[in-house]
């Protein structure tokens, strides 16, 4: 047993030293570096997830912004806050930016605020075990935030961002864009448009997967109206269906006429009715008054619409519409749509970074890196700046359970997810 373990220790050593061999000395140099500075760099990341930045708590979200200041201005970035109209309500994004003239120009995404909001139950930065722990966005997505800062410090330390052009672009309301949106990302899209590609470091689906594809997100909302008569006249020439029915006749056959189409999904979120109701559009809260003898008058319904490519979107829109117009007897229906991020096609430019990361990958021994399914990441800011430049996206830290109180990231990834990330820029750079 002891002479078969030295034999497979031994070709194990052998392997590394082969896979070494692919790297050039500045690039083992940056391997170095992020080793060396590991520690701090765990030590930032533990900082900001102690930093509740829930999209609706703006102090927290540029108080995020404020340490990232601090941080990219020691490695020789300009920063700036990015103020938003007061109508938006949400706290702005942060910016950092160095201008050269060599190399490919690098666009990195990243956000700064969670779902977690200042009156939910804190759950700050806990070591579960050495290759586990848990916080408040940890891995979605101030792990990846963490990684760009670590990737471009040890470039900057080795002297790498010289005379290079690159933007670091943080949004302070990824989870909740302010609306419109497109006033929110006005300024984060004409930047994009000076880059060669943008980057974006939202969570990795796996260590050997990267998104060449988002889904779109839209929203809309459903409208049914019936008359307000005694129950026991429904179904009557002279009473009709009702509002609910109606709403729910609607509901059945979006469900049955649309659900399936591969890349495509549509999802009630909220319904109120009765014979009146109230709706409150910015807390998303609502009111019902109803008997159970009376036809409901009226009843509204809010939902997201999913979608890969404006093609699909406005093709689903249409056969919604088609089918809120076949009202039931004595009931009138009508639904309205609002867009909201557009989708990331998985275009061949998209596919061509990831093979190049995939060549990083092989050349340090990581494994092989393909591009994930399209449909399996929803919609993201990288989404916004699709159409005018190749991306590459889920560049950031592994974990589980975003969005909920078990959140975590897998700490035995995340040195090697910075240093593959730092070699994939470093070449990028130098293309």
């Amino acid at each position: 047993m002891i002479k078969r373990n030295s034999f497979i220790a031994f070709f194990i050593l052998l392997a590394h030293s082969l896979f070494a061999q692919q790297l050039s000395k500045t690039e083992k140099r940056l391997l170095e570096t992020i080793d060396k500075n590991y520690q701090e760099t765990v030590a930032l990341l533990e900082e900001t997830v102690n930093i509740n930045s829930g999209t609706f708590n703006l102090e927290g979200v540029r108080e995020v912004g404020k340490v990232f200041e601090r941080e990219f201005a020691k490695i020789g970035f300009q920063t700036e806050w990015i103020i938003l109209p007061d109508s938006l309500r949400r706290a702005g994004h942060f910016v950092a930016t160095r201008k050269g003239k060599s190399g490919k120009k690098l666009f990195f995404i990243g956000h700064l605020d969670t779902v977690f909001e200042k009156d939910m139950p804190f759950y700050p930065f806990t070591m579960i075990d050495d290759n586990t722990a848990k916080g408040q966005g940890v891995n979605d997505m101030k792990g990846g935030n963490v990684m760009i800062f670590a990737t471009l410090k040890a470039l900057h330390e080795l002297g790498l961002l010289e005379d290079k052009t690159i933007t670091v672009y943080f949004t302070g309301d990824e989870e909740n864009a302010g609306n419109p949106s497109w006033v929110s990302r006005l300024d984060f899209v004409e930047r994009a448009k000076q880059h060669d590609y943008a980057l974006g470091y939202e969570t990795a689906q796996g260590f050997n997967i990267a998104t060449v594809a988002r889904r779109g997100a839209s929203g809309w909302t459903l409208k049914t109206t019936g008359r307000q008569l005694h129950s026991s006249g429904v179904f009557r020439e002279s009473v009709g269906y009702g509002a609910i029915y109606e709403a729910a006749r609607i509901l059945n056959a979006f469900r049955e006429e649309l659900a399936g189409e591969q890349y495509l999904t549509f999802n009630p979120g909220q319904i109120i009715g009765g014979s009146d109701i109230e709706y409150d559009e910015i807390s998303g809260e609502g009111k019902a008054l109803g008997k159970t003898n009376i036809v409901a008058r009226e009843t509204f319904v809010t939902g997201d619409l999913r979608f890969l490519g404006e093609a699909q979107k406005e093709s689903a829109r249409e056969r919604m519409r088609k089918i809120v117009s076949q009202n039931l007897h004595g009931t009138a229906a009508e639904i309205e749509f609002e867009d909201g991020i557009p989708s990331m096609p998985p275009t061949s430019g998209n596919h061509a970074l990831v093979d190049i990361l995939n060549k990083v990958s092989m050349d340090m021994g990581f494994g092989e890196v393909k591009a994930g399914d399209p449909g399996s990441r929803g919609a993201g800011d990288i989404s916004y700046v699709a159409d005018y430049l190749d991306c590459i996206d889920g560049l950031g830290a592994s974990g589980t359970g975003a969005h909920s109180p078990a959140e975590t990231i897998n700490m035995k990834e995340y040195p090697d997810l910075i240093k593959r990330s730092t070699l994939f820029v470093y070449r990028l750079l130098n293309m």
